[in-house]
């Protein structure tokens, strides 16, 4: 698999593993925006509650498949060895949006749950990346 990724990236798999894991906190934050307004705490008169959860969904989409190219290429070049923490935080990440997407999908009576889903998602994005990407990049 390691070949797999050197060849796809060109042999820089760190560099686009930054900039895959960098568009998906820009999508993040922009994920946040969009909910506010499906919930009715932001209000823009261009955008109403129908369309922004269906953007939500739509980006979520992009963002997940996002990090599960992330998640592959970093465990195939790197392993659980380097980074533990990082490495834990990039598995946390993966199973509780493994965990919305499934709430979301099937519901499970658990709809209830989708927000603070949301926010563990964004802060656990947001540590992944500080301990990859933001110290790559500074």
């Amino acid at each position: 698999m390691e070949d797999v990724v050197e060849t796809l990236t060109r042999g820089n798999p760190t560099e686009v593993k930054v900039i895959l894991a960098s568009v998906a906190l820009a999508l993040a934050v922009y994920q946040l925006a969009v909910i506010a307004v499906g919930y009715g705490r932001l209000r823009l008169p261009f955008l109403d509650s129908t369309p922004a959860f269906r953007a939500h969904r739509a980006v979520g989409d992009t963002i997940a498949l996002l990090l599960l190219c992330t998640g592959v290429m970093c465990v195939s070049v790197y392993g659980f060895e380097d980074a533990a923490g990082h490495a834990i935080a990039g598995s946390a990440l993966l199973a509780v949006l493994a965990i919305k997407v499934s709430v979301v999908r099937r519901d499970f009576g658990l709809g209830r749950f989708l927000p603070v889903l949301g926010i563990a998602v964004f802060l656990l994005l947001c540590v992944t990346w500080t301990s990859s990407a933001g110290s790559f990049l500074a």
